[in-house]
């Protein structure tokens, strides 16, 4: 056991839970109480009988998330479960109240039958104002979050698609500037087409990419080699990529390819597939703990950037660069969906909080504690929901509550 992780066992042990539930009021006469619960609370009650909506304005819907995870794809730990999960969406909840001031409650449930999930999900929904789905396993995943997009009036992210696939576009927007290249120019190999794997592909394709090779467990994703094709989203998804029909294996998939990006596992790159790409090649090694390959092998054998999930190396792809922007930004609009428009502006207010003069190989994303980001992040999704349509509020009304709230 490592002294860190010594460390963190301690810690959890110590507080015996990360999260407790605060009150905004003291309850110390009789009056108070009487506001607060019975018989004043009726009135209150009566309010949002006539109108349901009225939640968001009378209890703490409007700034209140559900993290729904089952425990099927943890971090790099698997399909762990839902108890061994509750430690990690403890964590998450505490970053979406740190980095976002927003309230999200942790809920661990023991089915990893997306009808049942998604049934779960639709009837707690009157008691949230959105749903960030976490580490669900593909290709379930993909069902879950669309179905409860269909059926639920309130926004749903699942941030191991989205989350991931908005902050790896912001970074490779800074990272294809300092080296000169344009996305529709380029050609991308993308091993790992699980849940962030194939969101960032979707995103790519929509920000103009237009030669991109997947790569899976049975080797390169083609439509002619249907063993290839391991899901429903695997057999959508091909009708999309690998335009020149190239087959074969991860080492064919990064031949002469300009960008890698990897969700999959460690180890799986070496130096000599690096040495086959493209001039200038960018490496995106996102597994973690242990990249597909280590950045030292990477800029060694000759690329160009590299970027980790990593938080001991530089350029970190970190999702919590997004997920606190976005849903403070969609819930002071009040919007009860979260649109492509929305997603490309947070991609936007993330690149863009590197200027020109700072990017470099070693600088092409914010740093993690840089409290610009989450401002203007959701400054800009508040402005895309309004500017799409999908909002309650004007921007003046919206920019007023995101910088009260932060």
């Amino acid at each position: 056991m490592t002294k860190l992780n010594e460390k963190a066992i301690n810690l959890h042990k110590k507080l015996k839970g990360k999260l407790e539930v605060k009150s905004r009021i003291k309850v110390n006469d009789s009056e108070v109480l009487s506001l607060v619960y019975s018989p004043g609370v009726a009135d209150v009650c009566e309010i949002i009988k006539q109108n349901p909506k009225a939640t968001f304005e009378y209890t703490n819907r409007w700034n209140n998330i559900a993290i729904i995870s089952d425990g099927s794809a943890v971090l790099g730990l698997g399909n762990i479960g839902p108890e061994a999960a509750l430690p990690v969406m403890e964590g998450k909840a505490i970053l979406f109240k740190q980095f976002g001031n927003i309230d999200a409650f942790p809920l661990c449930i023991s089915t990893q039958e997306p009808e049942k999930i998604i049934e779960f999900v639709e009837m707690l929904s009157p008691t949230f104002g959105g749903i960030n789905l976490e580490d669900i396993s593909s290709p379930r995943c993909f069902r879950i979050e669309s179905e409860l997009k269909e059926k639920l009036n309130i926004p749903i992210f699942h941030d191991d698609q989205d989350g991931t696939a908005i902050v790896v576009l912001a970074a490779l927007r800074n990272a294809l500037k300092v080296i000169g290249k344009k996305i529709e120019d380029v050609r991308f190999a993308i091993v790992g087409i699980g849940a962030a794997g194939g969101a960032i592909i979707k995103l790519l394709i929509k920000a103009g990419a237009k030669n991109i090779i997947a790569c899976d467990k049975k080797g390169i994703l083609n439509l002619n080699k249907p063993e290839t094709l391991l899901n429903d989203f695997h057999r959508e998804i091909i009708k999309l990529i690998n335009p020149e029909n190239i087959v074969g294996s991860l080492t064919d998939a990064i031949k002469g390819a300009d960008v890698f990006i990897g969700t999959s596992v460690g180890g799986i790159v070496n130096g000599e597939m690096i040495k086959k790409m493209a001039r200038d090649p960018i490496v995106f090694a996102l597994a973690n703990p242990i990249p597909e390959i280590s950045p030292e092998e990477a800029k060694k054998f000759g690329a160009k950037i590299v970027a980790t999930g990593r938080s001991d190396y530089p350029n970190q792809v970190n999702n919590l660069l997004v997920f606190p922007g976005i849903f403070r930004g969609t819930l002071d609009v009040r919007t009860d969906k979260i649109t492509e428009e929305m997603k490309f502006a947070a991609v936007n207010a993330i690149s863009e909080c590197v200027s020109e003069l700072e990017m470099s190989d070693k600088f092409i994303v914010p740093k993690i504690f840089d409290k610009r980001v989450t401002q203007n992040v959701a400054i800009e999704v508040a402005r895309a929901a309004i500017s799409c349509g999908v909002a309650k509020v004007n921007i003046r009304e919206a920019e007023r509550r995101i910088l009260s709230n932060l």
